[in-house]
């Protein structure tokens, strides 16, 4: 998740593995240093939040 201020949230990417989500986060912090990004772990196992298109996350770096 990307922490946005205002306690506000944004889905980045969802994974099955820890492991993929913490090479990711790596790519993200090196990419956009200057963001705060998150590992979130749903234990509920709804797929509910909306994921984010290639463009939105474009336009965020």
């Amino acid at each position: 998740m990307r922490q946005l201020p205002n306690m506000q949230r944004l889905v980045v990417a969802r994974f099955h593995r820890r492991g993929d989500a913490e090479g990711y986060i790596q790519i993200l912090r090196r990419l956009v240093p200057a963001t705060k990004q998150a590992i979130v772990f749903d234990t509920t196992g709804a797929e509910k939040l909306p994921e984010v298109r290639s463009t939105q996350m474009d336009r965020m770096l």
